[in-house]
């Protein structure tokens, strides 16, 4: 049981920063939709982003194992971000977009949709901002034992996601063209974010008691 908490807290800060309207989402409901190689173009982005978080848990852990008091101030940050994401997420949803796919277009082959969705992960500043230095952050302040359950319920929530997304697009295609439902996830975003944020603060407080 005592590996719950950390399986849930990175399952639901992967999950919060994923669920955005982006280019990587699009591309992925625009497969979905054409039903050409989800599966390959669905693991590519699930494996990325559980590397991006391992890498960044492992990196940051080695550093943070050796300077404590480097963990309470990338805590504070990490803190003061998520709340900052949080608010954000909150003001996005008094003016809700959408996210439309482009279900018209050339046939891609399974090189050029993988080297689309390549393009869209990886050459985004913000998944290395996001995934490697908050989510590796957050994940290497997790106590001695716990940071493999979070990678794990990290990534899970990255396989999820785009399963859903990618296999689902068919139905979720109409539901996302709804301004209202984007309104409704960033409410839902932003205040789990903002109890992240205040979860991560109170334990940065209680460490220093």
């Amino acid at each position: 049981m005592q590996d719950i908490a950390p399986f849930l807290t990175g399952f639901v800060l992967s999950l919060g920063l994923i669920v955005a309207i982006g280019a990587q989402n699009a591309f992925v409901l625009r497969q979905g939709l054409r039903r050409e190689h989800v599966g390959a173009v669905i693991a590519f982005c699930a494996l990325a982003d559980l590397a991006l978080i391992a890498v960044g848990v492992a990196g940051l852990g080695a550093v943070l194992g050796q300077a404590p008091a480097l963990v309470a101030a990338l805590s504070l940050g990490g803190a003061a971000f998520l709340g900052w994401y949080g608010l954000s997420a909150l003001r996005r949803a008094l003016h809700p977009e959408r996210l439309v796919a482009e279900n018209g277009g050339e046939a891609l082959s399974l090189a050029g949709a993988l080297a689309r969705v390549a393009g869209f992960t990886l050459l985004n500043p913000h998944v290395y901002l996001d995934t490697v230095l908050l989510v590796g952050s957050v994940g290497a302040a997790q106590p001695e034992g716990a940071q493999v359950p979070f990678v794990a319920g990290a990534g899970l929530a990255s396989m999820a996601w785009f399963t859903v997304l990618g296999f689902g697009a068919r139905l979720l295609a109409p539901l996302f063209e709804r301004p209202l439902a984007w309104r409704v996830l960033d409410l839902l975003v932003g205040a789990t974010m903002i109890l992240l944020a205040a979860g991560l603060l109170n334990h940065v407080l209680n460490g220093a008691a």
